[in-house]
Protein backbone atom coordinates (compact mmCIF):
# COMPACT_ATOMS: atom_id res chain seq x y z
CA UNK A 1 0.00 0.00 0.00
CA UNK A 2 1.24 3.50 -0.84
CA UNK A 3 0.15 6.45 1.31
CA UNK A 4 0.72 10.22 1.04
CA UNK A 5 0.94 11.87 4.48
CA UNK A 6 0.61 15.55 5.37
CA UNK A 7 3.87 16.01 7.29
CA UNK A 8 5.56 18.79 9.26
CA UNK A 9 8.42 16.95 10.97
CA UNK A 10 7.13 17.70 14.45
CA UNK A 11 6.28 15.21 17.17
CA UNK A 12 2.72 14.50 16.03
CA UNK A 13 3.39 13.85 12.35
CA UNK A 14 6.59 11.92 13.10
CA UNK A 15 4.56 9.53 15.24
CA UNK A 16 1.87 9.37 12.55
CA UNK A 17 4.40 8.47 9.89
CA UNK A 18 5.84 5.56 11.85
CA UNK A 19 2.51 4.32 13.26
CA UNK A 20 0.69 4.33 9.90
CA UNK A 21 3.61 2.57 8.23
CA UNK A 22 3.54 -0.23 10.81
CA UNK A 23 -0.24 -0.47 11.13
CA UNK A 24 -0.84 -0.72 7.41
CA UNK A 25 1.57 -3.57 6.77
CA UNK A 26 4.85 -1.75 6.19
CA UNK A 27 3.13 0.66 3.80
CA UNK A 28 5.21 2.87 1.54
CA UNK A 29 4.99 6.36 3.03
CA UNK A 30 5.38 9.51 0.94
CA UNK A 31 5.48 12.71 2.96
CA UNK A 32 4.25 16.11 1.84
CA UNK A 33 5.05 19.43 3.49
CA UNK A 34 3.51 22.64 2.13
CA UNK A 35 5.14 26.02 2.67
CA UNK A 36 2.17 28.37 2.88
CA UNK A 37 3.89 31.06 4.90
CA UNK A 38 4.13 29.36 8.28
CA UNK A 39 7.89 30.06 8.36
CA UNK A 40 8.61 26.74 10.05
CA UNK A 41 12.15 25.45 9.78
CA UNK A 42 12.23 23.20 6.70
CA UNK A 43 15.96 22.53 6.77
CA UNK A 44 16.76 18.87 7.36
CA UNK A 45 13.14 17.77 6.86
CA UNK A 46 14.06 15.45 4.00
CA UNK A 47 16.56 13.47 6.08
CA UNK A 48 14.24 13.40 9.11
CA UNK A 49 11.30 12.03 7.09
CA UNK A 50 13.39 9.31 5.49
CA UNK A 51 14.96 8.32 8.82
CA UNK A 52 11.46 8.02 10.28
CA UNK A 53 10.35 5.71 7.49
CA UNK A 54 9.35 7.74 4.43
CA UNK A 55 10.44 6.62 0.96
CA UNK A 56 10.14 10.15 -0.44
CA UNK A 57 9.18 13.66 0.64
CA UNK A 58 7.75 16.59 -1.30
CA UNK A 59 8.46 20.06 0.13
CA UNK A 60 6.54 22.57 -2.00
CA UNK A 61 6.45 26.36 -1.75
CA UNK A 62 2.77 27.15 -2.38
CA UNK A 63 2.76 30.72 -1.06
CA UNK A 64 2.21 32.45 -4.40
CA UNK A 65 -0.61 30.08 -5.35
CA UNK A 66 -2.14 30.47 -1.90
CA UNK A 67 -2.22 34.26 -2.22
CA UNK A 68 -3.47 34.53 -5.82
CA UNK A 69 -5.83 31.55 -6.15
CA UNK A 70 -7.26 31.19 -2.65
CA UNK A 71 -6.85 34.31 -0.49
CA UNK A 72 -7.61 36.86 -3.21
CA UNK A 73 -10.81 35.21 -4.55
CA UNK A 74 -12.09 34.98 -0.98
CA UNK A 75 -11.24 38.63 -0.32
CA UNK A 76 -13.11 39.65 -3.47
CA UNK A 77 -16.16 38.01 -1.91
CA UNK A 78 -15.63 39.94 1.34
CA UNK A 79 -16.03 36.68 3.26
CA UNK A 80 -15.84 36.67 7.07
CA UNK A 81 -17.21 33.79 9.13
CA UNK A 82 -19.70 34.76 11.84
CA UNK A 83 -18.78 38.41 11.41
CA UNK A 84 -15.26 38.09 12.86
CA UNK A 85 -13.11 35.25 11.52
CA UNK A 86 -11.07 35.97 8.38
CA UNK A 87 -10.92 32.24 7.54
CA UNK A 88 -7.13 31.95 7.62
CA UNK A 89 -6.92 28.25 8.46
CA UNK A 90 -10.07 27.36 6.53
CA UNK A 91 -8.83 28.69 3.18
CA UNK A 92 -5.43 26.98 3.49
CA UNK A 93 -6.76 23.44 3.82
CA UNK A 94 -8.20 23.00 0.31
CA UNK A 95 -4.86 24.07 -1.19
CA UNK A 96 -2.91 21.58 0.93
CA UNK A 97 -5.39 18.80 0.18
CA UNK A 98 -5.38 19.62 -3.54
CA UNK A 99 -1.61 19.25 -3.68
CA UNK A 100 -1.77 16.00 -1.71
CA UNK A 101 -4.23 14.63 -4.27
CA UNK A 102 -1.94 15.70 -7.12
CA UNK A 103 1.00 13.91 -5.49
CA UNK A 104 -1.10 10.82 -4.81
CA UNK A 105 -2.12 10.65 -8.45
CA UNK A 106 1.44 11.19 -9.69
CA UNK A 107 2.78 8.52 -7.31
CA UNK A 108 -0.16 6.16 -7.96
CA UNK A 109 -0.86 6.09 -4.21
CA UNK A 110 -3.80 4.30 -2.66
CA UNK A 111 -4.55 6.75 0.13
CA UNK A 112 -3.85 10.10 1.72
CA UNK A 113 -3.43 10.55 5.49
CA UNK A 114 -3.71 13.51 7.83
CA UNK A 115 -3.30 14.23 11.53
CA UNK A 116 -6.45 16.28 12.07
CA UNK A 117 -8.37 15.35 15.20
CA UNK A 118 -11.88 13.94 15.21
CA UNK A 119 -13.19 17.03 17.03
CA UNK A 120 -12.13 19.72 14.59
CA UNK A 121 -12.96 21.26 11.24
CA UNK A 122 -9.74 20.36 9.41
CA UNK A 123 -10.62 16.69 9.00
CA UNK A 124 -13.73 17.76 7.10
CA UNK A 125 -11.87 20.27 4.94
CA UNK A 126 -9.17 17.78 3.91
CA UNK A 127 -11.59 15.00 3.15
CA UNK A 128 -14.24 17.05 1.32
CA UNK A 129 -11.50 18.35 -0.97
CA UNK A 130 -10.37 14.80 -1.64
CA UNK A 131 -13.97 13.73 -2.26
CA UNK A 132 -14.32 16.46 -4.88
CA UNK A 133 -10.96 15.95 -6.61
CA UNK A 134 -10.16 12.24 -6.15
CA UNK A 135 -13.09 10.24 -4.77
CA UNK A 136 -11.23 7.00 -5.46
CA UNK A 137 -8.57 7.72 -2.82
CA UNK A 138 -8.81 6.12 0.61
CA UNK A 139 -8.59 8.44 3.62
CA UNK A 140 -6.54 7.52 6.69
CA UNK A 141 -7.32 9.60 9.79
CA UNK A 142 -5.56 8.02 12.80
CA UNK A 143 -7.20 10.27 15.39
CA UNK A 144 -10.50 8.64 14.43
CA UNK A 145 -8.96 5.18 14.89
CA UNK A 146 -9.48 3.76 18.38
CA UNK A 147 -6.19 1.84 18.10
CA UNK A 148 -4.25 5.09 17.69
CA UNK A 149 -6.01 6.85 20.56
CA UNK A 150 -5.35 3.85 22.79
CA UNK A 151 -1.65 3.81 21.89
CA UNK A 152 -1.26 7.57 22.44
CA UNK A 153 -3.49 8.85 25.25
CA UNK A 154 -1.16 11.82 25.77
CA UNK A 155 1.93 13.67 24.60
CA UNK A 156 4.30 11.74 26.87
CA UNK A 157 3.26 8.48 25.22
CA UNK A 158 4.29 10.00 21.87
CA UNK A 159 7.66 11.09 23.23
CA UNK A 160 8.28 7.61 24.67
CA UNK A 161 7.29 6.01 21.35
CA UNK A 162 9.78 8.15 19.43
CA UNK A 163 12.55 7.32 21.90
CA UNK A 164 11.85 3.59 21.56
CA UNK A 165 11.75 3.79 17.77
CA UNK A 166 14.77 6.06 17.42
CA UNK A 167 12.67 8.73 15.72
CA UNK A 168 14.57 12.05 15.60
CA UNK A 169 12.27 14.59 17.27
CA UNK A 170 13.05 17.39 19.65
CA UNK A 171 10.31 17.19 22.28
CA UNK A 172 9.90 20.39 24.26
CA UNK A 173 7.54 21.61 26.93
CA UNK A 174 4.10 22.01 25.47
CA UNK A 175 2.93 25.58 24.98
CA UNK A 176 -0.22 26.60 26.86
CA UNK A 177 -2.16 26.62 23.55
CA UNK A 178 -1.94 25.27 20.00
CA UNK A 179 -1.05 27.38 16.96
CA UNK A 180 -1.55 27.31 13.20
CA UNK A 181 0.21 29.87 11.02
CA UNK A 182 0.17 30.74 7.34
CA UNK A 183 0.44 33.72 5.01
CA UNK A 184 -3.00 35.05 5.97
CA UNK A 185 -2.97 34.65 9.76
CA UNK A 186 -1.97 32.80 12.88
CA UNK A 187 -4.53 31.12 15.12
CA UNK A 188 -4.35 30.10 18.77
CA UNK A 189 -6.71 27.74 20.55
CA UNK A 190 -6.99 25.19 23.38
CA UNK A 191 -4.96 25.25 26.59
CA UNK A 192 -5.39 28.49 28.52
CA UNK A 193 -7.86 29.73 25.90
CA UNK A 194 -10.40 27.07 26.80
CA UNK A 195 -11.53 29.46 29.55
CA UNK A 196 -13.65 32.05 27.67
CA UNK A 197 -13.12 34.52 30.53
CA UNK A 198 -9.34 34.58 29.94
CA UNK A 199 -8.32 37.99 28.59
CA UNK A 200 -6.08 37.49 25.55
CA UNK A 201 -5.62 41.25 25.18
CA UNK A 202 -4.14 41.74 28.66
CA UNK A 203 -0.66 43.21 28.06
CA UNK A 204 0.59 42.03 31.45
CA UNK A 205 -0.04 38.37 30.53
CA UNK A 206 0.17 38.09 26.78
CA UNK A 207 3.03 40.06 25.28
CA UNK A 208 4.85 36.76 24.83
CA UNK A 209 1.81 34.66 23.97
CA UNK A 210 -0.33 36.16 21.20
CA UNK A 211 2.00 38.56 19.43
CA UNK A 212 3.54 36.52 16.61
CA UNK A 213 2.31 38.70 13.73
CA UNK A 214 1.17 41.84 15.54
CA UNK A 215 1.74 43.87 18.67
CA UNK A 216 -0.91 44.55 21.27
CA UNK A 217 -2.68 47.88 20.65
CA UNK A 218 -1.02 49.38 23.75
CA UNK A 219 2.40 48.63 22.24
CA UNK A 220 1.64 50.09 18.80
CA UNK A 221 3.27 53.39 17.75
CA UNK A 222 1.70 56.59 19.10
CA UNK A 223 1.82 58.11 15.61
CA UNK A 224 -0.63 56.88 12.95
CA UNK A 225 0.59 55.61 9.58
CA UNK A 226 -1.15 56.01 6.23
CA UNK A 227 -1.12 53.40 3.48
CA UNK A 228 -2.55 53.63 -0.04
CA UNK A 229 -3.87 50.53 -1.78
CA UNK A 230 -4.59 50.34 -5.51
CA UNK A 231 -7.31 47.92 -6.63
CA UNK A 232 -8.03 46.47 -10.07
CA UNK A 233 -11.28 44.51 -10.39
CA UNK A 234 -11.34 43.83 -6.66
CA UNK A 235 -7.69 42.81 -6.30
CA UNK A 236 -5.05 44.88 -4.56
CA UNK A 237 -2.23 45.34 -7.08
CA UNK A 238 -0.08 48.04 -5.45
CA UNK A 239 0.79 49.37 -2.01
CA UNK A 240 1.89 53.01 -1.66
CA UNK A 241 2.25 53.20 -5.44
CA UNK A 242 4.50 50.15 -5.78
CA UNK A 243 3.22 47.35 -8.02
CA UNK A 244 3.23 44.03 -6.15
CA UNK A 245 2.16 40.44 -6.66
CA UNK A 246 -0.58 39.07 -4.35
CA UNK A 247 2.12 37.32 -2.31
CA UNK A 248 4.11 40.54 -1.98
CA UNK A 249 0.97 42.46 -1.01
CA UNK A 250 0.24 40.00 1.78
CA UNK A 251 3.78 40.13 3.15
CA UNK A 252 3.93 43.94 2.95
CA UNK A 253 0.58 44.48 4.65
CA UNK A 254 1.28 41.87 7.32
CA UNK A 255 4.29 43.91 8.40
CA UNK A 256 2.43 47.23 8.29
CA UNK A 257 -0.65 45.93 10.04
CA UNK A 258 1.33 43.98 12.60
CA UNK A 259 3.34 47.05 13.51
CA UNK A 260 0.12 48.88 14.41
CA UNK A 261 -1.70 46.01 16.14
CA UNK A 262 -4.30 45.65 13.40
CA UNK A 263 -6.40 42.53 12.85
CA UNK A 264 -6.48 40.96 16.31
CA UNK A 265 -9.63 38.90 16.99
CA UNK A 266 -10.77 36.90 20.01
CA UNK A 267 -13.99 34.97 19.38
CA UNK A 268 -16.10 31.96 20.23
CA UNK A 269 -17.09 30.29 16.97
CA UNK A 270 -19.35 27.45 15.92
CA UNK A 271 -17.43 24.51 14.50
CA UNK A 272 -18.97 22.48 11.68
CA UNK A 273 -18.93 19.33 13.84
CA UNK A 274 -21.31 21.00 16.30
CA UNK A 275 -19.32 22.33 19.25
CA UNK A 276 -18.32 25.87 20.10
CA UNK A 277 -14.62 26.72 20.13
CA UNK A 278 -12.73 29.76 21.40
CA UNK A 279 -9.95 31.09 19.20
CA UNK A 280 -7.57 34.04 19.06
CA UNK A 281 -6.42 35.24 15.65
CA UNK A 282 -3.90 37.68 14.22
CA UNK A 283 -4.73 38.69 10.63
CA UNK A 284 -2.98 42.03 10.05
CA UNK A 285 -2.63 42.11 6.26
CA UNK A 286 -5.95 40.40 5.58
CA UNK A 287 -7.79 42.87 7.82
CA UNK A 288 -6.35 45.85 5.94
CA UNK A 289 -7.25 44.32 2.59
CA UNK A 290 -10.78 43.46 3.65
CA UNK A 291 -11.42 46.94 5.03
CA UNK A 292 -9.90 48.79 2.07
CA UNK A 293 -11.69 46.55 -0.44
CA UNK A 294 -15.03 47.39 1.15
CA UNK A 295 -14.24 51.09 0.92
CA UNK A 296 -13.48 50.69 -2.78
CA UNK A 297 -16.73 48.84 -3.32
CA UNK A 298 -18.70 51.55 -1.54
CA UNK A 299 -17.59 54.01 -4.20
CA UNK A 300 -17.84 51.85 -7.32
CA UNK A 301 -20.46 49.11 -6.84
CA UNK A 302 -24.14 49.38 -7.74
CA UNK A 303 -26.38 49.37 -4.68
CA UNK A 304 -28.48 46.33 -5.56
CA UNK A 305 -25.43 44.34 -6.71
CA UNK A 306 -23.74 45.14 -3.39
CA UNK A 307 -26.77 44.25 -1.30
CA UNK A 308 -27.29 40.99 -3.17
CA UNK A 309 -23.61 40.09 -2.79
CA UNK A 310 -23.76 40.96 0.91
CA UNK A 311 -26.72 38.62 1.32
CA UNK A 312 -24.61 35.82 -0.15
CA UNK A 313 -21.48 36.49 1.94
CA UNK A 314 -22.54 34.54 5.06
CA UNK A 315 -23.22 31.47 2.91
CA UNK A 316 -19.93 31.87 1.03
CA UNK A 317 -18.00 32.19 4.31
CA UNK A 318 -19.80 29.17 5.73
CA UNK A 319 -18.86 27.10 2.68
CA UNK A 320 -15.19 28.03 3.07
CA UNK A 321 -15.25 27.39 6.82
CA UNK A 322 -16.93 24.01 6.41
CA UNK A 323 -14.59 22.80 3.67
CA UNK A 324 -16.74 23.15 0.55
CA UNK A 325 -14.24 25.19 -1.49
CA UNK A 326 -14.56 22.82 -4.46
CA UNK A 327 -18.32 22.39 -4.15
CA UNK A 328 -20.47 23.54 -7.10
CA UNK A 329 -22.40 26.01 -4.95
CA UNK A 330 -19.18 27.84 -3.92
CA UNK A 331 -18.08 28.01 -7.55
CA UNK A 332 -21.50 29.40 -8.52
CA UNK A 333 -21.27 32.07 -5.82
CA UNK A 334 -17.76 32.91 -7.00
CA UNK A 335 -19.11 33.59 -10.49
CA UNK A 336 -21.47 36.20 -9.02
CA UNK A 337 -18.59 37.70 -7.04
CA UNK A 338 -16.41 38.03 -10.15
CA UNK A 339 -19.19 39.82 -12.05
CA UNK A 340 -19.70 42.20 -9.12
CA UNK A 341 -16.00 43.18 -9.09
CA UNK A 342 -15.60 44.35 -12.69
CA UNK A 343 -15.57 48.06 -11.73
CA UNK A 344 -13.98 47.76 -8.26
CA UNK A 345 -10.92 49.66 -9.40
CA UNK A 346 -9.25 52.67 -7.81
CA UNK A 347 -7.27 53.77 -4.76
CA UNK A 348 -8.08 53.71 -1.04
CA UNK A 349 -6.10 55.50 1.65
CA UNK A 350 -6.25 53.93 5.11
CA UNK A 351 -4.99 55.18 8.47
CA UNK A 352 -3.52 52.58 10.84
CA UNK A 353 -3.51 53.52 14.51
CA UNK A 354 -3.45 51.54 17.76
CA UNK A 355 -5.22 48.49 16.37
CA UNK A 356 -7.73 50.56 14.40
CA UNK A 357 -8.42 50.98 10.69
CA UNK A 358 -9.81 54.30 9.41
CA UNK A 359 -10.54 55.35 5.85
CA UNK A 360 -8.72 58.51 4.86
CA UNK A 361 -9.84 58.81 1.24
CA UNK A 362 -10.96 56.87 -1.81
CA UNK A 363 -11.03 57.61 -5.54
CA UNK A 364 -11.88 55.77 -8.76
CA UNK A 365 -12.48 56.35 -12.44
CA UNK A 366 -15.57 54.17 -11.96
CA UNK A 367 -16.91 56.17 -9.02
CA UNK A 368 -20.71 56.16 -8.82
CA UNK A 369 -20.65 58.99 -6.32
CA UNK A 370 -21.78 62.24 -7.94
CA UNK A 371 -21.13 65.26 -5.70
CA UNK A 372 -23.50 67.41 -7.80
CA UNK A 373 -26.38 65.03 -7.12
CA UNK A 374 -25.51 64.33 -3.48
CA UNK A 375 -24.91 67.97 -2.55
CA UNK A 376 -27.21 69.71 -0.08
CA UNK A 377 -26.83 72.82 -2.21
CA UNK A 378 -28.59 73.49 -5.50
CA UNK A 379 -28.02 70.74 -8.09
CA UNK A 380 -26.56 72.38 -11.23
CA UNK A 381 -27.15 69.23 -13.29
CA UNK A 382 -30.82 69.01 -12.27
CA UNK A 383 -30.38 65.22 -12.23
CA UNK A 384 -32.47 64.89 -9.08
CA UNK A 385 -35.81 66.60 -8.65
CA UNK A 386 -36.78 66.64 -4.99
CA UNK A 387 -40.45 66.87 -5.94
CA UNK A 388 -40.20 63.28 -7.25
CA UNK A 389 -39.71 62.02 -3.70
CA UNK A 390 -43.36 62.75 -2.91
CA UNK A 391 -44.62 60.10 -5.32
CA UNK A 392 -41.79 57.74 -4.38
CA UNK A 393 -42.76 57.84 -0.70
CA UNK A 394 -46.48 57.64 -1.44
CA UNK A 395 -46.07 54.49 -3.55
CA UNK A 396 -43.81 52.82 -0.96
CA UNK A 397 -46.32 53.69 1.76
CA UNK A 398 -49.30 52.25 -0.14
CA UNK A 399 -49.11 48.74 1.35
CA UNK A 400 -48.63 50.21 4.84
CA UNK A 401 -51.79 52.30 4.49
CA UNK A 402 -53.71 49.26 3.24
CA UNK A 403 -52.38 47.12 6.10
CA UNK A 404 -53.41 49.80 8.60
CA UNK A 405 -56.93 49.88 7.13
CA UNK A 406 -57.30 46.10 7.34
CA UNK A 407 -55.73 45.48 10.76
CA UNK A 408 -56.43 48.77 12.46
CA UNK A 409 -53.98 51.34 13.73
CA UNK A 410 -54.59 50.41 17.39
CA UNK A 411 -53.81 46.74 16.83
CA UNK A 412 -50.59 47.64 15.02
CA UNK A 413 -49.58 49.99 17.83
CA UNK A 414 -50.07 47.22 20.43
CA UNK A 415 -47.66 44.97 18.51
CA UNK A 416 -44.90 47.58 18.71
Amino acid sequence: MKIVLAYSGGLDTSVLLSWIKDTYGNAEMICFCANIGQEDELKGLNAKAKKTGASKIYIDDLQAEFASDFIYPMLRAGAIYEGQYFLGTSIARPLIAKRMVEIAKAEKADAIAHGATGKGNDQVRFELTAAALAPELQIIAPWRDERYRKDFPGRQAMIDYCAAKGIPVQASAKKPYSMDRNLLHISYEAGILEDPWYDSFDPKKNREYFTTLSVLPEDAPDKPEYVELDFVKGDCTAVNGKQLTPLQVMKTLNKLGGKHGVGRVDMVENRFVGMKSRGVYETPGGSILHYAHRQMESLTMDREVMHQRDALVPKYAELVYNGFWYAPERLALQAYVEESQKNVTGTVRVKLYKGGLYVAGRKSQFSMYNPHIATMEADPTKAYNQDDATGFIRLNGLRLRVNSTVNGVKNLAKQC
